[in-house]
């Protein structure tokens, strides 16, 4: 996850710096960069890599008592890694430096007007263009610059700004993507996350959304986007190691939730390209006559990965037109599959070291096939058998019941299934290029979707003592209700069972009465009116209906008693949003039953044994 960093005090600004970036270093990254100012001039330094090649460039190439600062770990979303994609990224005269986390949607537009209007850019980057319009806008007032630039700006950001004529000040504001400014005795502190300057304060003060401040030395100043004061309270934080570790979250199935939106920009990273409607996973080991030879797909994995395999049959038979059969791992070795040169294989797994997934590795490519691996844990058994890979970059999964990793593996499904269409001639460029702006808005999407859990947590007070539960799903979003129903049984023991919704008439719907609670995952348009009418015959039977359904569909409140509302998103997309609430769902059920959520009876993270 993308890193912010930002210092004012007496202390040497690229220690306080490097040691805050060091603290966030879990979360994953590609480049690094810190820049001070030093007597009236900027020093920036940034690289390519791990923070050690940063120091490296520090110990022998940087002022030691500079101060103010900012700092960044940036994992790569517009433009690929590289020293010069790295941030802080600057203006056309060096007077500023900024720092930013979040997406700005419209970076074109303003580009483009920016390039006419003859500033040069440096970088393949969004975040650069939010440099070039301050500069833009400044006549020697910082904050009004800060504020006239992003009033132009459409999208998320967390954002920082160093400037040349302001040694006694930093000015930070945001938008979706957190931060926060900790409050020190003369000095000052600004970070994404609080992790970073726990050693130094415990005084802390959160932006809200439309919110930002000007930090000096002897104090700090809050305002909104209209520029007008704000007076805010700070939090004393009493973490102990472990619930720093944490992340402050009681649970770190919880945490892990809501790292899902990093892991979406994680896992697109610079692997595409918006300009030119292209898709870069340079790990994939498949040539093009291996991709054109391909005549069918087969997903194999366990569990969570199972289901994600399931979603990527949608994807790659809607996007790429390939047949696409997916097989439990711990089946498919022992019915002899039928797989050649001509079958791609593709394995799915978190920890890389599933026995069952790589017993059917092993089976596929003894019989000829070309093996695919979509794994998050690096240099794990899976990455070294198969012919290429696609990583996840979700970063340390530590609680049992996988959430953030399927958000990962459905990423990843998705560009993949973009370049194999694109590559056979099904996708046109532009539809890649809108798809790829539709991936880089759905962080956007699902953090708005957290921003507000109540309505779950009390539908989970409501369901916590049901004994069964029925989790129907259409089209690409069946195999989100199975995903839906194996959190819930994982972690609340209660016994859930998925459906096809069509299905329901052909057995289950002899279940259907007043105690059998029904989720329904009504989010994508294929087959919606369907889904609608399999919910009636459930109402008809005295069954009671939470629907996961769209924020603006009205029509579904008349065939449902409760409604769990989720942000619009293209149907291709709407697995990955659509299984948010219910992983929520899971862990509230789980929680308010007074269980075990990271760590349920019998299971174990990676199943190392058939």
């Amino acid at each position: 996850m993308c890193g912010i960093i930002g210092y004012i005090g007496d202390q040497p600004a690229n220690e306080v710096i490097f040691d805050g970036l060091t603290r966030l270093e879990y979360r994953g990254y590609d480049s690094a960069g810190i820049a001070v100012l030093d007597g009236g001039r900027i020093v920036l330094a940034k690289d390519v890599g791990k923070l050690r090649h940063l120091r490296e460039i520090l110990v022998t190439n940087f002022p030691s008592r500079a101060s103010p600062g900012i700092g960044h770990t940036r994992w790569a979303t517009h433009g690929r890694p590289s020293s010069f994609n790295a941030h802080p990224h600057g203006d056309c005269r060096g007077t500023l430096m900024v720092a930013h986390n979040g997406i700005i949607e419209n970076y074109m537009k303003l580009k483009r007007a920016l390039t006419a209007a003859g500033h040069v850019f440096q970088s393949e980057t969004d975040t650069e263009v939010l440099a070039h319009l301050i500069e833009s806008h400044y006549q020697g007032d910082l904050e009004a610059a800060v504020l006239k630039a992003l009033a132009d700006v459409e999208g998320a950001y967390a954002l920082v700004v160093l400037h040349r004529d302001h040694p006694d000040q930093l000015v930070c504001v945001r938008k979706e993507s957190p931060l926060i400014v900790g409050l020190g005795r003369g000095e000052q502190f600004i970070a994404s996350d609080v992790t970073a300057i726990m050693q130094h304060t415990r005084q802390v003060v959160y932006l809200e959304n439309g919110e930002g401040a000007v930090v000096r030395r002897d104090g700090v100043t809050f305002f909104d986007l209209a520029g007008r004061h704000l007076a805010k309270t700070p939090t004393t934080l009493d973490w102990n190691p472990v619930a720093a570790e944490k992340g402050g979250f009681p649970h770190f199935m919880l945490k892990e939730i809501y790292e899902q939106p990093q892991v979406i920009r994680n896992t697109i990273g610079g692997r595409t390209s918006e300009e030119e409607g292209k898709i870069y996973l340079t790990e994939l080991g498949l040539s093009g006559p291996d991709i054109f030879r391909t005549q069918r797909i087969v997903m194999v994995g366990c569990g969570t990965a199972f289901y994600a395999g399931c979603v990527g049959k949608y994807l790659i038979e809607q996007l790429v037109r390939v047949p696409v059969e997916c097989d439990l791992a711990s089946e498919f070795r022992y019915r002899q599959p039928l797989v050649d040169g001509n079958t791609l294989v593709v394995a799915i797994s978190q920890s890389g070291e599933t026995a069952d997934t790589l017993a059917a590795v092993r089976e596929a490519r003894a019989r000829g096939a070309k093996v695919l691996g979509i794994v998050n844990a690096k240099e794990s058994s899976l990455t070294r058998e198969v012919d290429g890979l696609v990583y996840i970059h979700a970063g340390p999964e530590i609680g049992v019941a996988s959430t953030k990793a399927y958000i990962g593996m459905l990423t990843a499904q998705v560009l993949l299934a973009l370049l194999l269409g694109k590559i056979r001639g099904v996708l046109d460029t532009a539809f890649v290029q809108q798809t790829i702006r539709d991936l880089k808005v759905l962080p956007q999407l699902i953090e708005r979707l957290l921003a507000d859990t109540s309505g779950i947590r009390a539908l989970a007070e409501k369901f916590k003592d049901a004994r069964n539960f029925l989790y129907l799903g259409r089209g690409i979003n069946f195999p989100t209700a199975m995903e839906g129903a194996l959190k819930l049984k994982e972690i609340s023991y209660i016994h859930a069972e998925a459906y096809a919704a069509g299905e329901m008439k052909h057995g289950p719907i002899a279940l259907i009465d007043k105690d059998l609670p029904v989720m329904a995952i009504a989010a994508n348009q294929g087959a919606y009116d369907k889904l609608v009418s399999n919910l009636k015959e459930v109402q008809a039977r005295s069954g009671t209906v939470i629907a996961v359904a769209s924020e603006r569909n009205e029509e579904i409140r008349h065939v449902t008693e409760y409604v769990i509302p989720i942000p619009d998103c293209p149907d291709i997309l709407s697995p990955i949003l659509s299984v948010i609430p219910l992983q929520l769902f899971a862990y509230y059920v789980a929680d308010l039953r007074g269980l075990d959520v990271d760590q349920p009876r019998n299971l174990a993270k990676s199943v190392t044994v058939e």
